[in-house]
């Protein structure tokens, strides 16, 4: 069965944006060395991406106006809008953990769950990610968009892997 990936960076104090919803702080500790991360190899493992409205226009207009960056993945907009879909780009009205069960149970590769905060938050609150790989960038924001927000219960993970480079610390964990 496809495992459900969260993917994703945070700030030191677990922020995905600053509080206007910017992400320009995204980056390593030293801005003369290339960042050798890991999305390459992540992405030969995905066929579909999960993102909600505010990625998606931030993807478009400001991180990658000229092309999808995510061309060979079905990807999955969740929106209110009435967006037509095109080609590999689906826009639905789903919730997120009703999209995610139907993914999930469908054939393919593994489902990267890519952002926003209303889109992932559900997902852990439902305890529907099996795999949680999170980058820290070595930033302090201070203040913005939380990655997990307020939890009523507990989540126990496992570590199974540690990364680092140019400052960035990469953990992945899987429930236990």
């Amino acid at each position: 069965m496809r495992k459900v990936i969260l993917y994703i960076a945070m700030s030191l104090d677990g922020y995905i944006a600053d509080k206007n919803g910017g992400v320009a702080w995204l980056a390593g500790q030293d801005a003369e060395v290339a960042d050798e991360g890991t999305y390459s190899e992540f992405v030969q493992g995905i066929d579909t991406v999960v993102m909600g409205w505010n990625t998606y226009a931030q993807v478009r207009t400001e991180l990658s106006p000229e092309i999808w960056p995510y061309e060979e993945m079905e990807s999955y907009v969740i929106t209110h809008r009435n967006e037509k879909s095109t080609g590999n780009i689906k826009f639905v009205r789903e919730e997120p953990c009703e999209l995610t069960v139907r993914l999930k149970e469908m054939p393919g590769k593994d489902i990267w769950i890519c952002g926003g905060s209303s889109i992932i938050q559900p997902l852990v609150r439902e305890n529907l990610i099996d795999e949680y790989r999170v980058s820290i960038i070595p930033t302090i924001l201070g203040d913005g968009i939380p990655l997990f927000g307020d939890r009523e219960t507990e989540l126990h993970l496992r570590l199974n892997k540690t990364m680092m480079y140019n400052g960035i610390a990469e953990l992945v964990y899987t429930r236990r």
